[in-house]
Protein backbone atom coordinates (compact mmCIF):
# COMPACT_ATOMS: atom_id res chain seq x y z
CA UNK A 1 0.00 0.00 0.00
CA UNK A 2 0.98 3.73 -0.42
CA UNK A 3 1.42 6.15 2.01
CA UNK A 4 -2.26 7.65 2.69
CA UNK A 5 -3.44 3.58 3.29
CA UNK A 6 -0.55 3.35 5.79
CA UNK A 7 -1.42 6.71 7.20
CA UNK A 8 -5.32 5.66 7.84
CA UNK A 9 -4.75 1.99 8.62
CA UNK A 10 -2.29 3.24 11.49
CA UNK A 11 -5.30 4.73 13.24
CA UNK A 12 -5.06 7.74 15.73
CA UNK A 13 -2.07 7.24 17.46
CA UNK A 14 0.98 9.68 16.27
CA UNK A 15 3.86 6.51 16.81
CA UNK A 16 2.20 4.30 14.40
CA UNK A 17 1.25 6.85 12.04
CA UNK A 18 4.62 7.75 12.27
CA UNK A 19 6.16 4.54 11.56
CA UNK A 20 3.27 3.91 9.18
CA UNK A 21 5.60 6.46 7.20
CA UNK A 22 8.66 5.63 7.96
CA UNK A 23 8.49 1.78 7.13
CA UNK A 24 9.07 3.24 3.48
CA UNK A 25 12.37 4.56 4.47
CA UNK A 26 14.17 1.84 6.93
CA UNK A 27 14.86 -1.17 5.86
CA UNK A 28 16.01 -4.50 8.05
CA UNK A 29 15.75 -4.71 11.88
CA UNK A 30 13.76 -2.05 13.16
CA UNK A 31 15.75 0.51 15.65
CA UNK A 32 15.44 -0.49 19.38
CA UNK A 33 16.02 3.36 19.78
CA UNK A 34 12.83 4.25 18.37
CA UNK A 35 9.71 5.22 21.00
CA UNK A 36 7.66 1.64 20.63
CA UNK A 37 4.88 3.39 19.28
CA UNK A 38 6.89 4.20 16.00
CA UNK A 39 8.49 0.90 15.84
CA UNK A 40 4.81 -0.90 16.14
CA UNK A 41 3.72 1.85 13.05
CA UNK A 42 6.78 0.16 11.44
CA UNK A 43 6.07 -3.86 11.77
CA UNK A 44 2.21 -2.73 11.40
CA UNK A 45 3.99 -1.39 7.91
CA UNK A 46 5.20 -4.15 7.41
CA UNK A 47 2.46 -6.61 7.91
CA UNK A 48 0.23 -4.45 5.97
CA UNK A 49 2.70 -4.76 3.08
CA UNK A 50 3.04 -8.26 3.81
CA UNK A 51 -0.93 -8.91 3.51
CA UNK A 52 -1.45 -7.28 0.48
CA UNK A 53 1.08 -8.83 -1.48
CA UNK A 54 -0.27 -11.98 -0.92
CA UNK A 55 -4.34 -11.03 -1.07
CA UNK A 56 -5.28 -12.96 -3.95
CA UNK A 57 -7.59 -10.08 -5.44
CA UNK A 58 -3.47 -8.35 -5.78
CA UNK A 59 -2.12 -11.16 -7.12
CA UNK A 60 -4.49 -11.42 -9.75
CA UNK A 61 -4.49 -7.52 -10.33
CA UNK A 62 -0.73 -7.86 -10.94
CA UNK A 63 -0.94 -10.95 -13.60
CA UNK A 64 -3.27 -8.21 -15.59
CA UNK A 65 -0.98 -5.84 -16.48
CA UNK A 66 0.98 -6.17 -19.91
CA UNK A 67 4.57 -6.25 -19.79
CA UNK A 68 6.58 -3.98 -19.66
CA UNK A 69 4.17 -2.80 -16.76
CA UNK A 70 3.70 -6.00 -15.06
CA UNK A 71 7.27 -5.80 -13.07
CA UNK A 72 5.86 -2.70 -11.89
CA UNK A 73 2.46 -3.53 -11.07
CA UNK A 74 2.98 -3.93 -7.36
CA UNK A 75 3.94 -0.12 -7.25
CA UNK A 76 0.94 1.09 -9.51
CA UNK A 77 -1.37 -0.97 -8.09
CA UNK A 78 -0.45 0.86 -4.64
CA UNK A 79 -0.42 4.12 -5.86
CA UNK A 80 -3.47 3.89 -7.66
CA UNK A 81 -5.38 2.30 -4.47
CA UNK A 82 -4.40 5.23 -2.60
CA UNK A 83 -6.23 7.36 -5.46
CA UNK A 84 -9.18 5.38 -4.97
CA UNK A 85 -8.85 5.86 -1.29
CA UNK A 86 -8.39 9.05 -1.55
CA UNK A 87 -11.51 9.84 -3.82
CA UNK A 88 -13.79 8.08 -1.37
CA UNK A 89 -12.37 8.99 1.75
CA UNK A 90 -15.41 9.56 3.57
CA UNK A 91 -16.44 6.48 3.05
CA UNK A 92 -13.36 5.11 5.37
CA UNK A 93 -12.27 8.21 8.02
CA UNK A 94 -14.70 10.36 9.58
CA UNK A 95 -11.85 12.95 9.22
CA UNK A 96 -12.26 15.00 6.01
CA UNK A 97 -9.31 14.55 3.80
CA UNK A 98 -7.88 17.70 3.77
CA UNK A 99 -8.05 17.70 7.18
CA UNK A 100 -6.31 14.35 7.57
CA UNK A 101 -3.68 15.75 4.98
CA UNK A 102 -2.68 18.78 7.04
CA UNK A 103 -2.46 16.70 10.47
CA UNK A 104 0.08 14.43 8.89
CA UNK A 105 2.13 17.31 7.79
CA UNK A 106 1.99 18.78 11.19
CA UNK A 107 3.00 15.38 12.74
CA UNK A 108 6.35 14.95 10.58
CA UNK A 109 6.57 18.44 10.99
CA UNK A 110 6.55 17.86 14.82
CA UNK A 111 8.99 15.28 14.59
CA UNK A 112 11.37 16.80 11.98
CA UNK A 113 14.54 16.16 13.92
CA UNK A 114 13.89 12.56 14.30
CA UNK A 115 12.75 11.69 10.87
CA UNK A 116 15.57 9.78 8.41
CA UNK A 117 16.58 12.33 6.33
CA UNK A 118 14.73 10.39 2.89
CA UNK A 119 11.43 10.63 5.23
CA UNK A 120 12.69 14.67 5.81
CA UNK A 121 12.73 15.55 2.11
CA UNK A 122 9.74 13.17 1.53
CA UNK A 123 8.07 15.55 4.12
CA UNK A 124 8.86 18.23 2.49
CA UNK A 125 7.72 16.83 -0.89
CA UNK A 126 4.34 16.15 0.87
CA UNK A 127 3.78 19.41 2.17
CA UNK A 128 4.87 21.17 -1.31
CA UNK A 129 2.46 18.98 -2.92
CA UNK A 130 -0.41 19.00 -0.77
CA UNK A 131 -0.39 15.09 -0.49
CA UNK A 132 -1.82 12.84 0.85
CA UNK A 133 -4.96 15.10 0.07
CA UNK A 134 -4.13 15.39 -3.62
CA UNK A 135 -3.88 11.46 -4.40
CA UNK A 136 -7.58 12.06 -5.22
CA UNK A 137 -6.51 14.11 -8.12
CA UNK A 138 -5.42 11.94 -11.47
CA UNK A 139 -2.85 14.19 -12.68
CA UNK A 140 -1.38 14.39 -8.90
CA UNK A 141 -1.27 10.41 -9.87
CA UNK A 142 0.64 11.09 -13.31
CA UNK A 143 2.97 13.23 -11.30
CA UNK A 144 3.93 10.73 -8.66
CA UNK A 145 4.13 7.99 -11.27
CA UNK A 146 7.00 10.23 -12.92
CA UNK A 147 8.94 10.99 -9.81
CA UNK A 148 9.08 7.24 -9.13
CA UNK A 149 10.09 6.57 -12.24
CA UNK A 150 13.01 9.26 -11.74
CA UNK A 151 14.14 7.42 -8.59
CA UNK A 152 14.34 3.79 -10.00
CA UNK A 153 18.13 2.70 -11.15
CA UNK A 154 17.04 1.40 -14.17
CA UNK A 155 14.86 2.49 -16.96
CA UNK A 156 11.02 2.12 -16.83
CA UNK A 157 8.17 2.66 -18.09
CA UNK A 158 6.31 4.34 -14.79
CA UNK A 159 6.07 7.80 -15.94
CA UNK A 160 3.24 6.48 -18.43
CA UNK A 161 1.81 3.93 -15.86
CA UNK A 162 -1.47 5.75 -16.14
CA UNK A 163 -2.21 4.59 -19.32
CA UNK A 164 -1.99 0.83 -18.26
CA UNK A 165 -4.10 2.10 -15.26
CA UNK A 166 -6.54 3.37 -17.41
CA UNK A 167 -7.03 0.28 -19.07
CA UNK A 168 -7.57 -1.36 -16.26
CA UNK A 169 -9.70 0.92 -14.20
CA UNK A 170 -12.51 -0.78 -13.82
CA UNK A 171 -10.79 -4.08 -12.68
CA UNK A 172 -8.68 -2.07 -10.39
CA UNK A 173 -11.85 -0.46 -8.84
CA UNK A 174 -13.63 -3.97 -8.30
CA UNK A 175 -10.58 -5.35 -6.96
CA UNK A 176 -9.96 -2.02 -4.42
CA UNK A 177 -13.47 -2.43 -3.28
CA UNK A 178 -13.35 -6.16 -2.37
CA UNK A 179 -9.69 -6.41 -0.80
CA UNK A 180 -9.71 -2.90 1.37
CA UNK A 181 -12.18 -3.89 3.64
CA UNK A 182 -10.51 -6.80 4.44
CA UNK A 183 -7.08 -4.71 4.66
CA UNK A 184 -9.03 -2.43 7.33
CA UNK A 185 -10.09 -5.29 9.03
CA UNK A 186 -6.47 -6.89 9.20
CA UNK A 187 -4.79 -3.85 10.16
CA UNK A 188 -7.54 -3.20 13.34
CA UNK A 189 -7.42 -6.80 14.71
CA UNK A 190 -3.26 -6.03 14.37
CA UNK A 191 -3.35 -3.26 16.18
CA UNK A 192 -6.11 -4.85 18.73
CA UNK A 193 -3.55 -8.17 19.23
CA UNK A 194 -0.53 -5.71 19.17
CA UNK A 195 -2.42 -3.30 21.58
CA UNK A 196 -1.33 -0.34 19.63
Amino acid sequence: MNHLAHLLLAGPDDGLRLGGLMGDFVRGPIDPQLTTGVRMGIALHRAIDSFTDQHPDVRALKSAFEPPYRRYAGILIDIWFDHLLARDFSRWSTTPLAQFSDDTNVLLQRHDRTLPDALRRFARYLHARRLPAAYAEREMISEVLSGVASRLRRPNPLALGLLEISRLESELAQAFGRFFPQLVEFSRGWREVNRA
